[in-house]
C-alpha cells in the first residue's frame, strides 16, 4: 500500500534530513530510502506505518 503523497512530502531521514523515497517495489516489505548520497539509509514500513528509528533502519549495500 503505497504512502499518501503529502505524507512523503514532509517526512526526512531522522539521520541527515534529507529528503525520502518511496520504495514499493521491495515487497512484501516497503521501505523509505534516503536520497542523500552519503547517507542512504532503508527505513522500513510496517503495515502502512514508516519506522524511522536509525536503529532500525537498513544499511546501504
Amino acid at each position: 500500500m503505497p504512502l499518501e503523497a503529502g505524507l512523503l512530502e514532509i517526512l526526512a531521514c531522522p539521520a541527515c534530513h534529507a529528503p525520502l523515497r518511496e520504495e514499493s517495489d521491495a515487497e512484501p516489505n516497503p521501505e523509505l530510502v534516503c536520497e542523500s548520497q552519503s547517507c542512504g539509509l532503508a527505513y522500513p514500513v510496517r503495515d502502512g506505518i514508516p519506522v524511522l528509528l536509525v536503529d532500525e533502519a537498513r544499511r546501504p549495500a
